[in-house]
């Protein structure tokens, strides 16, 4: 037994280690693409696992669609990058093999389709990974339900919490598993700028900063007091506490949520509550993703990869909706506001007021590709 716990001590200063190695890393890096100046702009595409390509592709199209001038001007590439699938991940044994990772470096921003995890062993998955690689540490959700009078963002931390170690824990065979949670000062301190800074740039007055601090006390309780300083900077912006169990409740509660604004909160709370308020909005496949940081930043759907539909033969018919709305989110990211006006004035024709096709998952409804043709011809007519 005193093996067994030489070696978790021993792998615990590692951990340690390298996690104060990141903490000094973000403290010194400051490089932040200009985009709104930059002569070219390169946009990756990953289509990934199941109705990933599918959904990926259909996205693609658009965005070829409404940057079309820029794309023949040379200012905007387009490039797919294959191998990000769960066939090639297992074979290289890595979330994301070498040469994709390079292929995604390369890039200024990425459209994501969604990733199959293995369950059980020791490969992490290619979100978790492509987060940590790409500094990645923003994730942004937005949800709109104008008829509840919801206008919410959510701003969950990215890289750290229980994610950033999560294939990293310890084992006593046959007596316990331990794994870690990590919150440092750098990366609570930046997703709690960029918060309040888009509270004060979009003419928000509140934040609810979402915790378990009374349990959690050292990680939860770090977050929440560094939140707080931070809010200082941003007078005439409330920032409230709330506890992650009451705040679940709280969206469903119809006397109370469309009170809430901005939200801030650690990673694995983000990734739960996030997925309740798509589901408000109309469903995981309604909502899109950005995953943001000071150099590069992805884009994607929010849920899986829907391996049934695949296996029943549907895949064709997935919605692209989610991927749809994460290309909006990379048109404002890229400084192309006006597209994404366009887009998300499409969007709604397509899927509020006009409705002219409706995707079911199943051929009682249109096909990915026929909606994407239904967006375009949309566009065309605005």
């Amino acid at each position: 037994m005193d093996k067994y716990i030489d070696n978790a001590v021993e792998q615990f200063r590692t951990l340690i280690t390298e996690q104060l190695a990141r903490q000094n890393k973000m403290e010194k890096d400051n490089f932040v693409k200009d985009f709104k100046n930059a002569d070219k702009i390169i946009i990756g595409t990953c289509g990934g696992d199941g109705i990933g390509p599918i959904i990926t592709n259909g996205a693609q199209r658009v965005l070829e669609y409404l940057l079309d001038d820029e794309i023949k001007s040379g200012r905007v590439e387009m490039r797919v990058i294959e191998g990000l699938t769960i066939e090639n991940r297992l074979a290289c044994g890595k979330a994301i093999p070498d040469d994709v990772l390079e292929q995604i470096k390369a890039c200024d921003v990425i459209l994501k389709g969604p990733t199959t995890t293995p369950k059980g062993g020791s490969m992490e998955s290619a979100n978790v990974a492509m987060r940590r690689e790409l500094d990645l540490y923003a994730n942004v959700r937005p949800v709109s339900v104008p008829q509840y009078g919801i206008d919410w963002i959510f701003y969950r931390e990215n890289t750290e919490g229980e994610y950033v170690l999560g294939s990293r824990g310890v084992e006593i065979p046959q007596k316990l598993a331990m794994d870690f949670k990590v919150t440092t000062n750098a990366g609570t301190r930046r997703i709690a700028r960029a918060a309040f800074e888009y509270a004060k740039n979009n003419g928000k007055t509140s934040v609810a900063i979402v915790t378990k601090a009374n349990i959690m006390k050292k990680t939860d309780g770090k977050f929440s007091e560094l939140c707080h300083e931070v809010a200082k900077d941003y007078p005439g912006i409330e920032a409230e506490d709330w506890y992650i169990d009451i705040m679940t409740a709280n969206l469903i509660n119809e006397n109370n949520r469309s009170r809430f604004q901005v939200f801030v909160l650690p990673n694995l709370y983000g990734d739960i509550i996030t997925d309740e308020a798509a589901q408000i909005q109309g469903g995981v496949g309604t909502a899109g993703s950005a995953n943001i940081g000071d150099r590069y930043a992805m884009f994607e759907a929010i849920h899986g990869s829907a391996p049934r539909m695949i296996e029943r033969g549907d895949g064709k018919y997935a919605n692209p909706s989610s991927m749809l709305k994460a290309s909006e989110m990379l048109l404002r990211h890229i400084a192309m506001g006006d597209r994404a006006d366009k887009l998300a004035k499409a969007m709604k024709i397509c899927t509020e007021t006009e409705k002219k096709l409706v995707i079911t998952g199943r051929n009682t409804g249109a096909t990915c590709d026929e909606f994407a043709e239904y967006v375009m011809e949309t566009l065309s007519a605005l």
